[in-house]
């Protein structure tokens, strides 16, 4: 099997830009000098204030919180579900590297893993509906469809839009003769699970999916107006690929790519309800917009939101799905500690262009097919906040029809979703007031409702990582760590016996082993250290820029006083030795002498000499 050469990965290491690959993920501020953000590991991002670090120059990560840490690879390793292989790929990628293997310039392509042959056989298939709906003259219905709602062609590169051919024997056969296997096409989600040789999408307007780094690993198939029924049904109006090796629904939104510099940039997304609503929100210039795929906005979508924004505007049909969805996206929200509004389409429609059927335009692609793009724009900017919206929607639902306590209980899911006990405290007094009921009913009825939907079940008891503690020996192993270029003159300088630390050893032997295998980079060190908090103590000592030092105390001044400091210990416990061979013999003044090594007999003026000498190396070494 090829593997990546030890000079590539030495390059990703040295030229990779550690801020830029980590902020792909998680929303990097500078402070100080050094890069902080909210750590996506314990509570995806929800923390007040940052605790999750980067150290551009080591190219390591670390967590305050949850103590987490290690290479920027690893990072991008845990983030994705990758090997490491894969992740240094990714990364080679986004660096610009050519990828080199040990057994010569290319990669061996009859190795190359299932995942990278999925990436390339969507990216295949996206040309080959691209072609389709460019050339094709099949494809002609599916372009009237999209310039009937009014998106443009621009939109149309920009989403590499496509269309798949009626012929349900065509994609199969096309493939196949491409070389790729029956197996392989079986597990590659383009096909029916019980007619391997079928298409998923036929006849339909396709959009490909990417994931965050803007590879394309799915389609969602779009049914266009006059296609025949199928037995005398009509067919379903979106079809979506189904999860395969790179593809998880809850880990990707529509648009998420094209949407992610500007919801960095605004730190707010609007999330629509489908992707012809999402590339009309991109043309009008929303370029934050994003959606789900098929599902309900999920935890873990919101969870990756949260990484880069604090805002979400939720933009959802006018109809009674898009009023269930939207009140599903507050409480999803909230529970992600996502600040989140709503987008008031009637509202906003009614006052940009005083239309007395303002209520027939359900959702942003139909503002833009009737109204064009400033209108669209600019009804955005009429918004209502997920509390007040949920209020009405109370009011209306329960309310208007007598049912205080339904009105209510409505609101429990999201005062249940706030993170702070005062904001809950706060909701439930302006629930009590805006109802009319007395606060304590509605403290009391809140608490009966979360105890019967939230039963408190016995937590499992979290495993005891070994305590690493800091000291001489462990700090001066962490200073080589971090900056292996001094690693040969400490091995120089100090013997592993030398050193009684259990977790500095464990490090020490790490450096031995990387460069007994020629491996460089921190990732490689971190990868041979077994014990998961001492990868985080190493990591944390990389981010926090202690062992860089200034141009006076540099790290090689910062290695040259923990070598002393060792020394110094190890003569201190030499002195230790002879005081108790000193007392051995006042003990026992007949002996003649005190028994050394090899049988040698030691007299105490032997003693008492070696004890001056010591004296005087431990006053030099301590500069006195």
């Amino acid at each position: 099997m090829a593997l990546i050469s030890k000079d590539t990965i030495s390059k990703v290491n040295s030229m990779m830009d550690a801020v830029s690959i980590v902020g792909d993920y998680v929303r990097l501020e500078k402070k100080g000098g050094r890069w902080w953000g909210k750590c996506p590991f314990h509570g995806g991002g929800q923390e007040k204030t940052a605790s999750f670090k980067v150290e551009p120059d080591s190219k390591l990560y670390h967590c305050f919180g949850c103590k987490k840490g290690g290479s920027v690879i690893s990072f991008v390793m845990e983030m994705d579900n990758l090997s490491y292989p894969e992740a240094v790929k990714n990364i080679a990628q986004k660096t610009g590297i050519e990828i080199v293997y040990e057994e010569g310039s290319g990669e061996d392509e009859s190795n190359t893993s299932v995942k990278e042959e999925l990436y390339e056989l969507y990216r295949r298939v996206t040309g080959t509906f691209q072609h389709f709906l460019k050339e094709k003259e099949e494809g002609k219905a599916a372009v009237d469809y999209l310039s009937q709602r009014g998106i443009s062609q621009e939109m149309i590169d920009e989403f590499k839009l496509g269309y798949a051919p009626f012929d349900r024997d065509f994609l199969y056969n096309f493939l196949r003769k491409k070389s790729y296997s029956e197996e392989f096409l079986g597990k590659s989600g383009l096909f029916l699970a019980n007619y391997k040789t079928l298409p998923l999408f036929s006849g339909r307007l396709m959009f490909p999916i990417t994931d965050r780094q803007g590879k394309i690993v799915a389609f969602s198939g779009r049914a266009l107006p006059g296609t025949p029924q199928i037995g005398g049904r009509e067919p379903p109006k979106y079809i979506n690929s189904p999860e395969t090796e790179i593809y998880k629904k809850g880990q990707t939104l529509f648009a998420i790519d094209n949407a992610k510099p500007a919801m960095r940039s605004t730190k707010t997304a609007c999330l629509a309800e489908g992707n012809l609503d999402v590339i009309a929100l991109h043309q009008a210039g929303v370029t934050n917009t994003v959606a789900p795929l098929g599902t309900a906005f999920t935890e873990e979508q919101a969870s990756w939101l949260r990484r880069w924004v604090d805002n979400v505007i939720l933009i959802f049909d006018n109809d009674e799905a898009g009023q269930k969805a939207a009140y599903k996206g507050i409480v999803t929200c909230k529970k992600n500690g996502i600040n989140c509004s709503l987008a008031a389409l009637n509202e906003g429609l009614k006052n940009e262009t005083g239309a007395d059927n303002y209520m027939d335009f359900k959702d942003p692609a139909e503002i833009l097919q009737k109204f064009g793009s400033e209108i669209l724009k600019n009804v955005l900017k009429f918004t209502i906040n997920d509390f007040e919206y949920l209020i009405g929607r109370g009011k209306l639902l329960f309310a208007a029809k007598g049912d205080i306590k339904g009105a209510a209980e409505h609101m429990y899911p999201f005062v249940d979703a706030l993170d702070s006990e005062i904001e809950r405290d706060d909701s439930i007094t302006r629930i009590a007031d805006i109802f009319k009921i007395e606060r304590s009913a509605v403290q009391k009825d809140y608490s009966q409702w979360k105890a019967g939907l939230h039963p408190r079940k016995e937590q499992e008891a979290p495993i005891a990582k070994l305590k690493v503690r800091r000291n001489a020996e462990l700090s001066l192993l962490a200073i080589v760590a971090v900056n292996l270029e001094l690693y040969q003159d400490f091995r120089a300088a100090v013997e592993i016996k030398e050193i009684d630390d259990p977790a500095a050893k464990e490090i020490f032997i790490a450096l031995e082993e990387c460069f007994k295998h020629d491996e460089s980079g921190i990732d490689s060190l971190l990868a041979r250290i077994k014990d998961e908090s001492l990868r985080d103590f190493v990591a944390d000592c990389g981010t926090s820029g202690e062992f860089k030092g200034s141009s006076a105390q540099g790290p090689r001044r910062l290695m040259e006083d923990g070598i002393k400091k060792i020394r110094i210990k190890r003569l201190e416990k030499r002195i230790i030795q002879i005081n108790a061979q000193i007392r051995e013999s006042e003990r026992n003044p007949d002996a003649g002498g005190i028994p050394g090594g090899q049988g040698i007999i030691i007299n105490i003026d032997e003693l008492l000499e070696e004890k001056k000498i010591i004296d005087s190396q431990i006053r030099d070494l301590e500069g006195r």
